[in-house]
């Protein structure tokens, strides 16, 4: 598809010819050289304003308008098009209708549809193979509106006792499948508005080397002239420099009337939305990610809702992220991270992909790269590395069943730092990753939330979740609300900052430390300090981290994109073992986010307090959040806190926490147990399927050496479902 030149087409002029051979008419705009010969096709129900909005657009751009109602179907039928439909009725209209835009011709101008050209499916494959389909994406009740004022009280299709409401909902599987850009209108919208951002989408549409990444750690006097795109970004993982990619712009503004319309909308339709607002076309095409979208947030998960929010008492709530495959909240990245990796894959080349998990992130990469399908699922390898002793046990057992291809989990004698310090030199050895690819045609990759298609999912949550607030009447849009998030490799708490720069209002996020409380530290002194800081195991094991790797995104936010600071700070972490930011830094840190650290009694008193007060179940990392929340959060606003997990992965501990004897061994009846204690949330269908069918399994233990992690990867190239050498299939 040609890219439109917006530039251009401002400052000049276009002249309209008809053709006196075609039939019915053809529309060659003298603009055809800087439009590349492709229209621009404006889609959507009746009454959004195509008409007005495609006269708006035409006159802006210099370009001609044609109105397919007036110009095509009229004059073809040499009647009125509500004559037309009067005589043939519904069905026989959609037909003639598709057969009149199938013999359409124009190019370089703005084609404003009919509310029901979707309909027709090979009239619409015609016409989009002609130029750039923009949805505009209007209110149901707006369009009900208009429709009344028109004195219009049916349309194409609507059968008797069907109302213009279901009529509405019905025909937007047509116009998803059709777009290639949405424009989300606002409710109110005018349609100068609308025009205004249909401009702005084309503008974007023919940008795309606007939208590319930089690494953390660049320095833009001396960088590279390379574009990093987002399909770049997700096969890569890490940027070559040793930093982590963030989007070169940041990330998109949405406007409060956007934000209302995402309100009424389900888990999927909001997440939908907000990542074609940060993913462009040409990297993936909108009806792919609509697919790969709502295969991730569907009956995999145990609530519809996919993450609800749900009072806790006075002014908290408490966001469930858990109701996943896996039953936490990496799920939410994770069935859909997967998609988005084999998406970009390029061809002739296969992928190992390595992770290091401190307990949740290794069931939810395998549960993730596992529902792959076809050959994609062959060219991926996947190889999980977790702390032997760092885990709880349901957490390891959730890790050991997944025998399913390409995929393995390897416990290591040493912590989470260990494991994610040896994939990141693994990464940049250059013998080993010389070795992999001339042997195997095999390159490295990450599942981590160091990648930045594991980070992008989940701001999508934050954001829904003041959305649900909205929508509940708890606040109004723009009223503010705290987040507290569990944090130990600050990816999630990050994703909150991204959340509050799309414009999420979030006044504070809260991070909640256990007792190795590294990222308390920081913010309260500015100082992140390793030398002869032990790691200590703790209740909370998924935030049982010294060394966080998405803290360097932070950085980067808060000194405005300083990558210079961000090289040198991380540089002198990785050999020093210690870095102090400046004084006018901390300060930016500490308007952003709060933090502060709870104690292990204090994590179990929480848990059973709050079992007592209301006869919820909170798991250890939840109960982390609730304490620092209590004691940071001043209660002017609503706190949301971030539940990261389910407690039954977390048994013994809430066993103590609920001061309940006689624990069985084994860990099924172990969550039975706990299942009949909580009334809510009830225990988790899926971790009770995988500790079912998982027994105790025996599964490989590495010393803890680089050389021997190394090593033991190989295996997994040779497991039978694996392309040895692509160049050879």
């Amino acid at each position: 598809m040609g890219l439109l030149n917006v530039s251009q087409l401002a400052v000049r002029t276009a002249r309209c010819y008809l053709s006196p051979f075609s039939t019915p008419k053809s529309w060659i705009s003298t603009r055809t050289i800087a439009l590349g010969g492709k229209n621009i096709l404006l889609m959507g129900p009746p009454g959004a304003g195509k008409t007005t909005v495609g006269r708006i657009v035409a006159h802006r751009l210099g370009l001609p308008v044609i109105d397919v109602d007036d110009d095509v179907l009229e004059t073809t039928w040499k009647m009125p098009v509500a004559a037309k439909l009067a005589s043939v009725g519904g069905q026989r209209f959609l037909q003639e209708e598709g057969q009149a835009l199938c013999n359409f011709s124009a190019s370089g101008c703005v084609v404003s549809l009919t509310g029901s050209n979707p309909l027709h499916a090979e009239a619409m494959q015609h016409v989009r193979e002609t130029g750039l389909v923009i949805y505009l994406d209007v209110d149901s009740e707006d369009i009900i509106q208009r429709l009344t004022r028109m004195k219009v009280n049916r349309i194409v299709g609507q059968e008797a006792g069907v109302s213009m409401r279901d009529i509405l909902q019905y025909r937007k599987q047509f116009y998803d499948k059709w777009l290639d850009v949405r424009v989300l209108c606002g409710t109110g919208d005018t349609v100068e508005e609308v025009a205004e951002k249909v401009l702005k989408a084309v503008e974007r549409y023919q940008n795309h080397a606007a939208e590319t990444f930089v690494s953390t750690r660049c320095d833009t006097v001396g960088s590279s002239n390379k574009k990093t795109y987002f399909s770049d970004v997700v096969i890569e993982g890490l940027a070559t420099d040793g930093g982590l990619y963030v989007p070169k712009n940041g990330f998109p503004k949405i406007d409060a009337r956007e934000w209302l319309r995402l309100a009424d909308m389900s888990y999927p339709e909001r997440a939908l939305v907000l990542l074609e607002k940060c993913i462009h076309p040409l990297d993936i095409c909108a009806l792919d990610l609509r697919t790969m979208v709502f295969k991730a947030y569907g009956s995999n998960f145990s609530c519809e809702a996919v993450a609800p929010v749900k009072h806790l008492n006075h002014n908290q709530y408490v966001q469930e992220l858990f109701h996943g495959p896996t039953a936490s909240f990496k799920d939410l990245a994770l069935q859909l991270m997967p998609q988005l990796f084999a998406y970009c894959l390029p061809p002739m080349c296969n992928y190992l992909i390595l992770v290091a998990t401190s307990g949740d992130t290794g069931s939810a990469v395998l549960s993730g790269f596992s529902r792959l399908d076809g050959t994609d699922r062959h060219r991926i390898g996947v190889q999980v590395f977790f702390p032997e002793e760092g885990v709880s046990e349901i957490q390891k057992l959730q890790m050991i069943s997944y025998r399913e291809g390409n995929a393995r989990a390897v416990s290591v004698l040493s912590d989470f730092d260990f494991c994610q310090r040896t994939i990141k030199r693994m990464f940049g050895e250059s013998g080993l990753t010389g070795h992999l690819a001339v042997e195997y045609g095999t390159v490295l990759s990450t599942a981590n939330s160091i990648n930045w298609a594991r980070l992008l999912p989940q701001v999508v949550y934050h954001s829904s979740a003041y959305l649900d607030l909205c929508r509940d009447g708890v606040v109004k849009f723009g009223e503010p609300i705290d987040v507290c998030i569990p944090t130990g490799n600050f990816g999630n708490a990050m994703s909150a900052v991204y959340a509050k720069q799309m414009g999420i209002p979030i006044r504070k996020v809260i991070c909640a430390s256990n007792h190795n409380r590294i990222i308390t530290d920081f913010i309260t002194t500015g100082e992140y300090d390793l030398r002869g800081r032990p790691l200590m195991l703790s209740h909370s094991p998924a935030i049982d981290i010294l060394k966080s790797s998405n803290l360097e995104r932070f950085i980067y936010h808060v000194s405005g994109g300083d990558g210079r600071l961000v090289k040198d700070l991380f540089t002198r972490l990785d050999g020093r073992q210690h870095f102090l930011v400046p004084e006018h830094l901390l300060g930016r840190i500490q308007q952003e986010v709060l933090a502060g650290w709870c104690s292990e009694d204090d994590c179990l008193g929480a848990i059973r307090s709050i079992h007592a007060q209301t006869g919820y179940v909170m798991d250890t990392h939840t109960a982390v959040a609730k304490v620092v929340a209590d004691r940071l959060q001043d209660g002017s606003c609503p706190v949301v806190l971030c539940s990261t997990a389910h407690y039954g992965k977390f048994a013994p501990a809430v066993f103590n926490a609920l001061q309940i004897q006689n624990i069985p061994e084994d860990p099924v009846e172990q969550l039975r147990t706990l299942g009949s204690t909580a009334s809510r949330p009830e225990m988790h269908r899926d971790v009770m399927k995988c500790l079912k069918e998982s027994g105790r399994r025996a599964h490989t233990v590495c010393q803890a050496e680089y050389e021997g992690v190394a090593q033991i990867s190989a295996p997994c190239f040779l497991l039978p479902d694996f392309i040895r050498d692509p160049r050879n299939t």
